[in-house]
């Protein structure tokens, strides 16, 4: 059974919390409750510091190993010993904008699935930007421009985003739950996590999101790449909630002016080190998961 428990997947919403060290070396900290994700399923992992004893301790990556999270110290920093009490805080900007980014593309697979019939056969993502594959033998004219108008219709509209988790029986028995060409649920998961853009799309799913389709902001089709028969690659841009119209520079009245910039300061820490940009997120911008 896995040492830390993992508080990202209660609520998204979390940035900052109080955990105490279990074990530190050099593989990496684990903590007995964590916010960090540690990647998976396209989504990277979170970065953040750690803050103990009037110094910081910077993550600069998070993973799973042997059914434990392990947080990656930066070259060079600090390590806590086991027993200490640290603060933990996640890079806000990098996170939202992942969370963003992660529910862009179900989005686009919700649309594809649905006006198409494709499933998905591969994807990955970096801030505000992705690509997804399809299984898709043709595409029609208009292809491109067509799935980006639809993508933006299902933004504007402001579905909820749920999460919540369900015996994998009672999971596996809603129709299409697995949007890829493959199950990747692995054989041993006795709950899974369901993410329902309501009135989209349902799918199996581990990553964080947004609570509702308008957090995600605005998506663009940049390209459709024929990447073999039967295959094509979408890469998308996410863009601000606030984009402007044909680059005229006018804001769009569909999208929220975003909220202003703050900072977030550890104490004790060294001057160039000590603070790190936090954006206010707009409300609705980050969703908490039901049980998991």
């Amino acid at each position: 059974m896995a040492t830390t428990h993992r508080l990202e997947l209660d609520d998204q919403t979390l940035r900052e919390w109080d955990a105490v060290v279990v074990a530190a070396g050099p593989d990496g900290i684990i903590l007995d409750r964590s916010a960090f994700y540690p990647g998976g399923g396209g989504q990277p992992p979170d970065h953040g510091v750690l803050i103990w004893d009037g110094v910081q301790t910077r993550i600069v990556d998070a993973r799973k190993d042997d059914g434990e999270l392990l947080l990656v110290p930066r070259d060079g920093d600090p390590l806590p010993v086991a027993g200490t009490t640290v603060r933990g805080a996640v890079e806000d900007g990098r996170r939202t904008a992942l969370m963003r980014t992660h529910s862009g593309l179900h989005v686009l697979c919700g649309v594809v699935f649905r006006d198409f019939g494709a499933l998905v056969t591969g994807g990955n993502m970096d801030e505000l930007s992705a690509r997804m594959d399809f299984n898709l033998e043709a595409v029609p004219p208009g292809f491109k421009e067509s799935v980006e108008e639809a993508c933006n219709a299902e933004l504007r509209v402001d579905r909820k985003i749920v999460v919540r988790s369900l015996p994998r029986a009672e999971a596996f028995d809603i129709p299409d739950i697995i949007r890829t060409a493959t199950n990747l649920v692995p054989d041993d998961v006795k709950d899974v996590r369901i993410v329902d853009i309501v009135g989209l799309d349902q799918q199996a799913d581990g990553g964080t999101h947004v609570a509702s389709t308008a957090a995600v902001g605005r998506i663009s089709v940049v390209k459709v790449e024929n990447k073999g028969k039967g295959f094509r690659r979408l890469r998308i841009a996410i863009g601000d909630l606030w984009a402007s119209r044909a680059g005229c520079g006018q804001r769009s009245r569909s999208w929220p002016a975003p909220a202003r910039p703050t900072r977030t300061c550890s104490p004790g820490a060294g001057r160039r080190d000590r603070c790190w940009s936090r954006r206010s997120r707009p409300r609705g911008a980050a969703g908490r998961a039901g049980p998991g």
